[in-house]
Order: C-alpha cells, then structure tokens, then sequence
C-alpha cells in the first residue's frame, strides 16, 4: 500500500493545538488516527483540540482515557479517544468497540505500539518526537486521507499569511461539493472559508461534452469572484472577497451574518421575501457586462442558459425521478415525445427578457440585514453558477422556494409586486413574463425533482427526499398556464398535473 508523508515543526503547545484544530477539518468517518510519541510529546494536546474543534467548544471537557481506556464523544463527527497504555494483550482493542467507533466516526488511539498490528492497514500514523525547545511531527497515510490533511494544511497556510492565528471551525455547506469553515480572527473578526478545488467537468455525456459543460455548472472559484465583484459593484449587497488563492479554490469572503428571511417556524417572512422581489426588479434593470475582470486570472464571460442547458437539465427528472422514485421506465419513443415537447416549450422562452440569472435565488442563500435601508436590506451568497437566460427564472426561484413552500397567496402577492414596479418599464411585456414565469417554474421543478432523487441515490444526501412533495406542488401549479399543456401527458403517468395544486 502507498504511504505518503508530512513533516511538521510544532514550536510550542499552542502550535500542537493549532494542528489539532487544522486536522478536525480533515477527518471524516472510518479514520483511525495513531498517536504516538512519548509522555509529555502532545498527543493529548493535539487530541482534545481536535475534539474541541469538532464540538466547537473550547471549553469541553476532554479528560484523557488513560483509566477508562475509551472516551466517547457523541458530536456531529463522532469521535472515540481511546488510550491502550494499559492493555496487556493486543486482542483487548476488540473489547474497547474500535470497529464500531470507526463505522460511524473517527477513532483517536494513543501508545498504538502497544497493538503490535491490530489497528487497521488504513491508520494515519501521527508521530511526536523532540526538535530543540518544540516537536517534530510526522504524519503518514495512505492518500486518500493524505490528501484530506495535505489540503487542510494549505489552507492554514493561507491564513496564516492573511489571518494569522485564526481559528477555524467547521460550518454546514450546501448541496455543492464545496465546503466552508467559520474563520475567527484574534481581534474578533468573523470571514467565511469557502473550499473549493477545481472539479473534474466528468464523462462526455452528449456531442463531445460533459454535463457540466452542457449545463454550464462552475467547475472554479473565478465565476463566483466575478459575479461576486459585479453585483457588488452594482449596488447588491454580496459577501467581499478578502483573500483569494484562485488557483487553489480558497476563498476568505465576509460573513453577512446569519439572519434569514424564515421565521422561528421556518416559514418564509413576507416583508423580507418582498425586498428580495425588489432585489430582482433592481437586478432586471441591470445591464450585463459582456465580461468581468478576474483578478489573478482571465476575464468571466457569463455563460448562456440556452436551450440545450435547460433541456439536458429536465432530462434528469427522466434518468433520476421517474426510475428511482416513481419507479418508472422510460421508453426511446416516450423519452423523445418528452424531449420534443419540452424543446418546443423552452424555443418559446427566445424572445423574453434576459437579464442576470443567479439560479438559486431563495431563502437558503438570502440574509437579512435589519440595519440596512431598501435592497441593501438583501444579502445574496449563492451567486457561481449564474447565467445569462430569462429574468422570470430568479421570480419563480423565490416564489417557488424549493426548501420552504412558499403559500400560493404570498406567491401571488410577491409577483403582482414585481409586475406593478416593471409596469413602468417602457419595455416589460406583462403577458410575457408571465409566460416565461410559467415555463421556468416549471422547467426548475422538473430539474429539481431528478436533483433530490440523484443526490439521495448517487451522493448519499437522503434529506433532500423530504421536498420532493413541495417541489411537485410546484410543479402541478406551473403546469396550469396554458403554454405547457403539451406536457401534461408527461406528468399525469407520474401523478403530477394542474389536478393536484
């Protein structure tokens, strides 16, 4: 088996604190973590900050387990800290519940000598020994891990040049492979960490092209820098790029605060959710730059959300939903009755108005600024994804929330909002709106409904199951406007039609 190796100088016993708390944004399920080096060396040290870490208390009590051999510690990660200094036989590890702690968490061992080859081939070997007046570490593993704690390290390394000291702590990501830490700066300060290497665009799909070409997905960080540069540049209120490692994917961004547009009982909050209908009025009058310039890197082009984009996007409700959920299969003819009726509806979106589409423009990615005066008010997050396409798309995002429902009396409410400001738009075309509202509500319920089933089935995200109900509300709603009725037939084999709403 590949081992791979890092070589650490710890200068002091905050130093050792400091890696344990860099090697809690690491670990994951399944990784048995041998700590060795003599008494005194750091292990405990680097064990409790790292469960500290995890549990986001530094004032947890982490005694050692050196009497009680195992100490559990129920967190969002759990984590085992066991201590074999006292076994006499190797064959006790089997008594002290290592494969159960590894099968739902993380396992830290101290003295793993004393298992002379019992602990599992997979162990990261975490060794202290003495470098002058602070410790030498050296951390090995096979590379799946390694490149978990090789990535970790980076990113200190990064904040040591831009926030030294900083403390990090891990913060609940979206649907997206990105991740996000809570970065605390010695004076007080909070930024957000944003994780993002580059991803793989994935296997040709269609025409030469990966999915993610064709749905024009983000594969970097430079979309969001950009986007994130223009809105704020035209007055909308996104969080600032502190520091940036384009190339790396590490971004360290404001924090906005944590205040969204949801009640106490998560149900939306028509005030903020009408603001949020004037960020989108303000944004539909904004014109969009033919490129935006990137620092460290080339100017953005903003992506279409053409016709093949939105079509490869309803054929995962065919290849995800229908198979997996409703437990449907689809036949060539049937696949291209729905491709070709969906393809007519989408050429009917052409001549409407195009704008700035940020794609997810709903509750979980809005803040609340109680301080601020008008749309400043709004605070936007979830912008790297964004397309030029139909303005109607980012209405039926907030309308048709697909984590929260949205009640069809506030739906109506906040689009006559919208329709009375475009009113005195010299351009706006009412009955066209309305037309395009319909057609990208639906074409987003559809896309959504194989989203949730693909995340269950193919990522391992089961939670995402519990909207699917929403979504076809959503759906049956949409299906209502006269523009979609050659679609109906596609829908009512699955259960899903005006019928229902």
């Amino acid at each position: 088996m590949t081992i791979r190796t890092e070589t650490l100088q710890l200068e002091n016993e905050a130093a050792t604190a400091q890696l344990g708390q860099d090697l809690a944004l690491a670990v994951a399920v399944g990784d048995c973590v041998a700590l060795a080096g003599d008494l005194g060396a750091g292990k405990s040290t680097l064990a409790r900050a790292l469960i500290r870490a995890i549990a986001d208390d530094d004032e947890l009590e982490a005694p050692s387990p050196t009497f009680t051999l195992v100490q559990t510690y129920e967190l969002r990660l759990p984590v085992a800290h066991i201590d074999l200094y006292r076994i006499s036989d190797p064959q006790e590890i089997d008594e002290l519940g290592l494969d159960d702690a590894l099968a739902t968490g993380v396992a830290l061992i101290e003295w793993p000598e004393r298992a002379e080859g019992e602990l599992p081939d997979e162990t990261i070997q975490i060794a202290f020994a003495e470098a002058g007046a602070g410790r030498s570490v050296t951390i090995s593993g096979p590379p799946e891990p390694m490149d978990r704690i090789a990535r970790t390290l980076r990113i200190r390394a990064f904040l040591d040049k831009f926030r030294p000291g900083a403390q990090r702590r891990y913060f609940q990501g979206d649907a997206s492979t990105r991740r996000f830490e809570l970065i605390r700066g010695e004076n007080g300060e909070a930024l957000f960490l944003m994780d993002s290497p580059e991803k793989p665009a994935g296997p040709v799909v269609r025409d030469g092209k990966a999915y993610t070409a064709i749905a024009h997905t983000a594969l970097t960080v430079a979309p969001f820098v950009a986007i994130a540069d223009f809105l704020r540049a035209s007055g909308f209120r996104v969080p600032e790029i502190v520091a940036c490692l384009l190339d790396d994917g590490i971004l360290l961004v404001s924090d906005l605060g944590r205040t969204g547009v949801l009640d106490a009982h998560g149900l939306p909050i028509e005030e903020r959710l009408s603001t949020a209908i004037d960020c989108l009025v303000k944004l539909h009058r904004t014109a969009i730059p033919p490129s935006i310039p990137v620092s460290g890197g080339p100017d953005y082009v903003i992506p279409p959300y053409d016709a093949d984009a939105m079509m490869i996007e309803v054929e995962l409700y065919l290849d995800w939903y229908l198979p997996q959920f409703a437990g449907e299969t689809v036949t060539a003819g049937e696949r291209d009755r729905y491709i070709a009726a969906w393809r007519a509806v989408i050429d009917r979106l052409q001549n409407t108005e195009q704008s700035l589409v940020l794609r997810d423009f709903h509750s979980p990615n809005l803040l609340w600024n109680a301080s601020g005066q008008g749309t400043d008010q709004i605070g936007i997050v979830d912008f790297q994804d964004a397309l030029t396409g139909p303005a109607a798309y980012d209405v039926a995002s907030l309308v048709h929330d697909a984590r929260v429902t949205v009640d069809p009396r506030l739906a109506k409410r906040l689009v006559a909002r919208y329709l009375d400001a475009r009113g005195d738009d010299a351009d706006f075309d009412k009955e066209g709106f309305l037309e395009a509202l319909a057609i990208t509500q639906a074409q987003r319920a559809t896309k959504i409904l194989g989203i949730f089933v693909r995340l269950k089935e193919r990522d391992g995200k089961p939670g995402y199951i519990a909207h699917l109900p929403r979504i076809r509300a959503y759906l049956a709603e949409a299906l209502r406007h006269p523009a979609l009725n050659s679609l109906h037939e596609h829908y009512y084999r699955a259960g899903i039609g005006p019928d229902e709403s």
